[in-house]
């Protein structure tokens, strides 16, 4: 049996269902018979701090979740502080942003307070309705604030086209929604996030678990000394976790946690 100092849970279709606004109220039954153990807990999400849905907002103030990662893994903030940050490098924001405009290519810039959009146009507003549909836009936003991530928005149509621009600047890119990518420096992920995180703890990545279900969640669900997919994740995700529990919809994370002998019967 395992038992973790610290679990890592990503936000969408893991506690969260993103399509219909709902967290089965089990998540928060979960929450507390961990902090009862005295197990940290974590968020662990590609979204920005500013993009966290509300009602997860209520259940980390309600539960105690004692850490962020965001961005995947660019920024994160340990009980209400800043405790790890990645910047993107401005010259590399630039180049690739040119080259997006020799594409006709959209564009956001992501950081904790915020996603700035190069232009409001529909392929971009309806991949952010449901992310943070209130957003400045500001071409050159990298400018003046700190970039974590960008996004950028084209259909997988194009990957073959795009991907090499972005590996030339260093980047890389994974897909979350049909219409967009991420797009942030090669090598980072939600794992080297949650590993530079806890050094400063003086964890590691052995002490903790985590429960995902995206391509995001592939590094963190290999690299944790625990790895969790939930049944209604991707193939990618479930053949990179030890276990698989059940779905969002049917109390996925407290069931796992309890077969797992985590929190108890």
């Amino acid at each position: 049996m395992f038992t973790p100092k610290i679990i890592f849970f990503d936000i969408d279709d893991t506690l969260y269902r993103k399509e219909s606004d709902t967290v089965r109220p089990s998540v928060a039954r979960a929450f507390a018979a961990l902090k009862a153990r005295g197990i940290l807990t974590a968020i662990a999400t590609g979204r920005p701090p500013a993009a966290i849905p509300q009602k997860i907002k209520d259940l980390a103030q309600e539960a105690g979740i004692d850490m962020l990662v965001t961005v995947n893994g660019r920024y994160v903030e340990f009980r209400g502080e800043p405790l790890h940050a990645e910047p993107m490098n401005e010259a590399a924001i630039a180049a690739v942003c040119a080259r997006f405009d020799q594409k006709g290519l959209p564009y956001a810039f992501v950081n904790n307070r915020t996603i700035a959009v190069s232009e409001p146009v529909p392929v971009v507003e309806a991949a952010l309705s449901k992310i943070l549909p209130d957003h400045p836009t500001d071409k050159y936003y990298y400018r003046s604030a700190p970039v974590y991530q960008m996004l950028v928005f084209y259909n997988a149509a194009r990957d073959a086209e795009i991907k090499p621009i972005a590996a030339e600047a260093g980047l890389k890119t994974v897909r979350w929604h049909e219409e967009a990518v991420d797009m942030l420096p090669a090598g980072s992920s939600k794992a080297g996030g949650i590993a530079a995180a806890l050094a400063k703890l003086g964890l590691t990545m052995q002490d903790a678990m985590a429960f995902g279900d995206g391509l995001n969640d592939i590094e963190m669900l290999q690299s944790v000394g625990f790895g969790v997919a939930m049944g209604n994740g991707t193939p990618e995700a479930q053949a990179a976790a030890r276990y698989i529990c059940p779905s969002v919809d049917e109390d996925g994370v407290y069931r796992g946690l309890q077969a797992l002998g985590v929190i108890a019967d």
